[in-house]
């Protein structure tokens, strides 16, 4: 865990979805591949032509951005479908019951965390598949969708700091007092310090059972 910001009194939490409340490399990268199967039949490739391709595409940018890292939902647009598509897409092959289960330790931790702060999330998956997810893992009550910034919420992905400008007007809080958490510090937290919040780097979802203590240890 790395805390790059924190305002003097955090008032809200605006958590990252994928890798950053659960932990499922396996879950991660299929969410990767079922992109990249759908981008490559869209083009007549192999999977192994477009993620040979894509691959290529990321460094090439990254190089371009002083190293920055391309959201994959960029990349997509990138190569030109199109939001909805991009959103059906997620919608219609990801299949978080196929590898998540209940947290119980996350679920008591969110409960201590809701006590003193408001909690949003902001994440590159549509808001349906973030209710899903919320559902298997036990914490839906944290997470309602008027909590959930997805991609479908303003048509643009993650890092874009509207996102984060979005959660914090949901939760009728100042961008100043609210903390971004996430496991990407290009997609996740710098879009929220752009935006003028707290942002800390998570390793996943063990460091978010921590971040309590983190957080009243400053």
């Amino acid at each position: 865990m790395k805390i790059y910001r924190l305002p003097e009194k955090p008032k809200a939490l605006l958590f990252d979805m994928d890798m950053t409340l659960y932990s499922h490399p396996v879950y991660a990268q299929s969410q990767v591949d079922t992109l990249l199967v759908r981008l490559a039949a869209r083009y007549g490739k192999t999977f192994e032509e477009m993620k040979g391709e894509t691959d290529v595409y990321r460094s090439e940018w990254a190089q371009k951005h002083g190293g920055e890292t391309i959201s994959l939902s960029k990349v997509i647009l990138d190569y030109g479908v199109g939001m909805a598509e991009n959103i059906r897409w997620r919608e219609e092959d990801y299949k978080p019951e196929l590898y998540l289960k209940p947290d119980p330790r996350l679920r008591e931790t969110l409960e201590r965390l809701a006590r003193s702060y408001k909690l949003a999330v902001v994440t590159n998956n549509t808001v349906s598949i973030a209710l899903r997810t919320f559902g298997i893992l036990g914490t839906a009550e944290f997470f309602p969708c008027s909590r959930i910034v997805g991609l479908d919420t303003l048509g643009i992905p993650k890092p874009h700091k509207s996102l984060y400008l979005k959660a914090a007007e949901i939760l009728k809080t100042e961008a100043a007092s609210c903390v971004s958490i996430g496991d990407r510090y290009d997609i996740d937290l710098v879009p929220s310090l752009e935006a003028g919040m707290g942002a800390i780097l998570v390793d996943g979802v063990e460091d978010v059972y921590n971040l309590e203590d983190s957080i009243h240890g400053i």
